[in-house]
């Protein structure tokens, strides 16, 4: 997860990853996989990038407008 992030790259990356970006509730406004050595566009809706290896979102169901919610361990 990144935060905060609003376009991501693979240059330097020996594998290709799937993107979500969200925006500021959580709210899945995007996805997209990405093969290495390629450079994204910004998504400007997105405050947050969640990265995942390639075919993970396929997976897990996710998709554009779907919420996500990220927990800490801090109590």
């Amino acid at each position: 997860m990144l935060r905060p992030c609003r376009w991501v790259h693979t240059i330097g990356m020996r594998f290709p990853i799937d993107v979500a970006f969200l925006d500021d509730d959580g709210v899945v406004v995007k996805t997209m996989s990405m093969h290495q050595r390629r450079v994204g566009v910004p998504v400007w809706r997105a405050s947050v990038v969640v990265e995942a290896e390639a075919g993970a979102f396929a997976r897990w169901g996710l998709r554009v407008g779907d919420v996500l919610e990220v927990r800490t361990d801090d109590t």
